[in-house]
């Protein structure tokens, strides 16, 4: 069966598909599905009875996440008016693979001034360039479920700004949400901006944190990455977030570096 989302409900569980597969192992996800999944989660968690916007995520990835049935359990660790604080665990059976945590704060319609980014835009999507990921071994995988365009930089020479979105649901059957979308994206800084060499180097993150000031407006969400490695095996991956109005955020990944 030919997949059409990242994820199949399956009960209180999620199949993944061979969309989520990463590029490190054909048994393995690329984190930003099972990100997004968490984000899903926490969401649902929320109470519907206050404007509430996800203003941070921080994901500890603390083993690889296999391409199998999962669950997300999510507990309310703060609970207010102006601010809550939900907790997330994905797990596969019994094992923990995710630990995240989720700050959320409440919206109100303000007269503040515009926004203002000191960084030169990116081009938008649409004047963007087609690109796939080239690290991917599998025909099949994160890299073929999401369109990317470079927005400006080269692919292998580190900073590059890259839209991308969503060829498929995160789960089958629903629209993603804007936060799901952001989240699905959000992990690839380190991949976009891609400065060391692969046959020498892995690279993998085993965290993730996005703040957002604000939730993006269409399908596009942009990542203008840069990868800054040591001698030491430790780098850190920083993206400015946009979609096609301007800036909506940060994302970070601390970076294990080991040599091949």
């Amino acid at each position: 069966m030919t997949a059409d989302a990242f994820f199949r409900p399956a009960g209180d569980t999620f199949a993944a598909t061979e969309l989520t597969r990463g590029p490190w192992s054909p048994d393995h996800q690329h984190a930003g599905p099972p990100a997004a999944l968490i984000a899903r989660a926490v969401e649902r968690a929320l109470p519907a009875d206050i404007p509430m916007q996800v203003a941070r995520m921080t994901l500890e990835i603390l083993r690889p996440v296999p391409i199998a049935e999962l669950t997300v359990a999510t507990e309310e660790s703060h609970g207010g008016r102006r601010m809550r604080l939900i907790e997330a665990e994905l797990r596969a059976g019994d094992t923990a693979l995710i630990r995240a945590r989720a700050l959320a704060l409440r919206t109100a319609d303000l007269p503040v001034p515009p926004a203002t980014d000191p960084a030169e835009p990116p081009r938008p999507p649409a004047e963007s360039e087609a690109f796939e990921f080239p690290f991917f071994t599998a025909d099949v995988g994160y890299h073929t479920a999401m369109e990317i365009r470079v927005a400006r930089g080269e692919f292998g020479r580190g900073a590059m700004a890259g839209w991308m979105r969503m060829r498929v649901p995160l789960v089958a059957g629903e629209e993603p949400t804007p936060l799901q979308r952001v989240m699905t994206a959000a992990d690839s800084g380190n991949g976009l901006s891609l400065v060391l060499d692969l046959r020498r180097f892995t690279f993998v993150n085993p965290d993730l944190t996005v703040h957002l000031h604000r939730l993006p407006a269409g399908e596009w969400v942009c990542l203008d990455a840069v990868t800054t490695p040591q001698s030491n095996g430790v780098a850190l991956a920083d993206s400015r977030l946009y979609d096609e109005r301007g800036p909506i955020g940060r994302a970070a990944q601390s970076l294990i570096v080991q040599s091949r």
